[in-house]
């Protein structure tokens, strides 16, 4: 009886104030919308945050609301974001608000963020002629300026349904001088930034990979309101589509006043029938507002993130050695146990081993066979893992592995027992990837899930002491097949539901192990993935000249806690190019700090260089991984240069970073004002990294408002040893700054 009450008491206050615009707030932000009963839902107003009574003179102001959720269906055929196809052949949508609610939540437990209050208002959307409803959903985070935004679609008839189009959302952007941020770039260059006005016409970014989604795109965009893009000022909304999968953002432009922005799973070769009583719920789209420019709307993305999306999104990550660059597939036990002697040596935390330590029948020793046989090859480890794990501790560090639950091979004792786990059209050849033999298991199969599952548990449960797992997924769909569903239709929606449900349960049963998230490197940097995984591998490209560039872009959504940055050896293993070990440390200190070569190759110098490298980036990492980023030069603006920076929330504490990506001779480089700092405040500035003399302001101190308006003059050359000297063209600085 109560909870009836309840809800008539919300179903009223909805009815009650439905011809009222209904008034969406986060700290600084209003989402204004029109709900009138009978009537579509419209959107009026998204942007600075406004009173109720502005909110409510917005129609007196001349605002008009547009569609919030355009349906194919009467009036409009061109520009939808959900579109059905009936029993009865009806391809027709006309959806009326029925009623809406209001209500404050909390961040899902489950998903290991602090409980936020949120608040989630509901409109409920009914085709005016068949039992098909559209909850339209918006959950307003009241501790980060962002709105999340998603549809929950119900079929009410006795009917299947088929679902043609899918999207989360459709907002409207007023037509101006409007243009557009986001990411493109392929294997090993992901990542780079774009930035172009909007025109009359469509601007598409799609992925139809099928199993990761970023290498050649992104799902996330920016708008800049006032003209091309400011770092610092402007108005801007950003977008991020929360999503695993296949996935299309359109911007629309057409004969009105109004930017269409759509966002939502892919609907080429994807349909999905809804039967009697199933409900579909579409992906997040995540937004927010700034008038700080860019980097405002990229810092609002990042607050969001480590305080809501992010898994453990508040704990320091560890400094690391991977194995992979250091000795690719030739894994033992006495490499291994070197290899952590020597991170431990240099004060790194933890040590991964990377691919190359399981296969029987089959030895991995190259990339063409054994995936899927997660049994150790004892002829390279002979006293398996729980020696190496042992091993770890004794060196008081932590152990890692890497796995890659989603895929096998033709060569492999799995598919020779399960042949109908793979992707693969029935009854046509294989089409295999990664090797000449990779294949994609069918994770919308629940037997696939379970071993997929199964591997994170069987080796979570021997070997408890597993601190990180770097799971990897390096093929796309090649060819479009399951052996399980019935209706293919559904396969690229259906994978990543049963990825999804892996997922939940390896948290739910293991909620404190790392996790990072490598897809042939940067396939899933993705905040869809994010929730369930601690970082992701920006890319397999280690090379620090090209790092800056992708990491650079990468930061207009996710903040440096999840991007992992590694130290590499020279020439780098992907494009050959050789810079000084100093520039290599200075990049690889501004996102998440780990090493990627073989430790007994390097100097005794070098491994100094990098002993005090780790140590100062433990004093600093607590300002880069939770601070507030600003980026103060681009090196896409063809200036020479990069800069950028962290700063505490309190402001108490910055670390400046300073990269020379171009030389020339008779070059002259501006000088970098910072951004951030408290302009009252004094600070102490101190070099990381030092390899030769101090620095004239070294130990220096400057008020935050010089150091705004003015900056520092950073020498244009490196000092130090006399091989870094000679390649000037990277020169590079890393500075502290501590409030007194």
């Amino acid at each position: 009886m109560r909870s009836r009450l309840f809800f008539l008491t919300l179903l009223l206050a909805g009815l009650t104030a439905a011809a009222a615009p209904v008034h969406i707030t986060t700290p600084r932000t209003s989402l204004v919308l029109q709900a009138e009963q009978g009537a579509p839902l419209r959107y009026l107003y998204y942007g600075a945050r406004l009173t109720d009574g502005d909110a409510a003179a917005l129609e007196a102001a001349g605002f008009r609301g547009q569609d919030a959720l355009p349906a194919y269906g009467q009036g409009n055929i061109t520009l939808t974001a959900i579109a059905a196809t009936h029993a009865d052949g009806d391809m027709t949508l006309d959806l009326a608000l029925e009623n809406w609610s209001t209500r404050t939540i909390h961040a899902d437990a489950d998903r290991m963020h602090a409980a936020e209050d949120a608040v989630l208002t509901e409109f409920i959307l009914k085709d005016r002629v068949h039992p098909f409803t559209v909850k339209v959903c918006y959950k307003a985070w009241q501790d980060v300026d962002m709105i999340e935004t998603w549809t929950e679609i119900t079929n009410g008839d006795k009917k299947p349904v088929l679902l043609r189009k899918f999207d989360s959302a459709c907002l409207p952007i007023r037509r101006g001088q409007v243009w557009a941020s986001h990411l493109t770039g392929t294997w090993a260059n992901e990542g780079r930034l774009v930035q172009e006005p909007l025109q009359p016409g469509v601007l598409k970014i799609e992925n139809k990979d099928g199993v990761r989604n970023s290498h050649t795109s992104h799902a996330e965009i920016m708008f800049s309101l006032d003209g091309k893009p400011s770092e610092t000022t402007g108005q801007v909304i950003g977008a991020a589509l929360c999503y695993s999968g296949n996935y299309l953002l359109e911007t629309v432009t057409n004969d009105t006043d109004w930017h269409r922005f759509f966002a939502g799973i892919h609907p080429d070769d994807s349909a999905w029938e809804l039967e009697k009583g199933e409900s579909f719920r579409t992906p997040e789209l995540a937004f927010t507002w700034s008038a700080e420019g860019t980097g405002g709307a990229s810092r609002n993305f990042h607050r969001w993130g480590r305080a809501h999306k992010l898994a453990h999104g508040d704990k320091e990550r560890k400094i690391l050695l991977n194995s992979w660059e250091g000795v690719y597939f030739n894994i033992n036990e006495p490499t291994m146990d070197k290899m952590m002697a020597d991170i431990a040596a240099m004060g790194g935390e933890l040590f991964v081993m990377d691919d190359g330590w399981f296969g029987v029948k089959y030895p991995r020793n190259i990339d063409n066979s054994s995936l899927g046989d997660w049994q150790v090859d004892e002829r390279k480890l002979p006293h398996g893992i729980q020696w190496l794990v042992d091993a770890a501790d004794s060196h008081k560090i932590r152990f890692g592995i890497w796995i890659e639950p989603e895929m096998t091979n033709s060569k492999s004792e799995l598919y020779e027992k399960h042949p109908d786990w793979v992707l693969n059209a029935p009854g046509r050849p294989l089409s295999e990837g990664r090797g000449g033999t990779q294949l994609v298991l069918d994770l919308s199969n629940p037997a696939v899930q379970d071993f997929a599952f199964g591997i994170v548990d069987e080796l979570m449960t021997k070997y408890p002491g597993i601190d990180y797992i770097k799971w990897d997924a390096n093929m796309p769909v090649q060819s479009h097949g399951s052996h399980y569903l019935k209706d293919q239709r559904k396969l690229f929606i259906a994978y990543h539901r049963g990825f999804a449900a892996v997922c939940d349960r390896i948290r739910a049963k293991y909620p404190d192990v790392t996790i990072q998230a490598c897809a042939s490197g940067g396939g899933r940097a993705n905040y869809g993935i994010l929730p369930w995984f601690d970082e992701f591998w920006v890319s397999d490209n280690t090379d620090a000249l090209q790092r800056i560039y992708m990491q650079w872009g990468t930061s207009y959504f996710f903040p440096a806690i999840a991007m992992a940055s590694h130290i590499s050896a020279v020439p780098n293993h992907t494009n050959r190019r050789v810079t000084p070990l100093k520039f290599r440390i200075d990049v690889a200190m501004s996102g998440r700090l780990g090493m990627e070569l073989q430790p007994k190759d390097m100097t005794e110098r070098e491994i100094e260089q990098c002993r005090k490298a780790i140590a100062e980036y433990k004093e600093i990492r607590p300002v880069v991984q939770f601070g507030d980023q600003y980026r103060l030069v681009s090196p896409y603006d063809g200036l020479g240069l990069a800069s950028l920076m962290y700063v505490t929330e309190k402001k108490d504490e910055a670390v400046f970073y300073w990269w020379k990506t171009e030389h020339y001779y008779d070059q002259h480089l501006p000088r970098v004002k910072m951004a951030g700092l408290d302009p009252n405040r004094r600070y102490k500035v101190t070099e990381l990294d030092r390899i030769g003399e101090a620095l004239p302001f070294e130990g220096q101190s400057f008020s935050g408002a010089f150091l705004m308006e003015n900056g520092l003059e950073i020498p244009t050359t490196p000092n130090g040893y006399a091989e870094q000297v000679a390649m000037q063209g990277y020169s590079s600085r890393v500075l502290r700054l501590t409030a007194e």
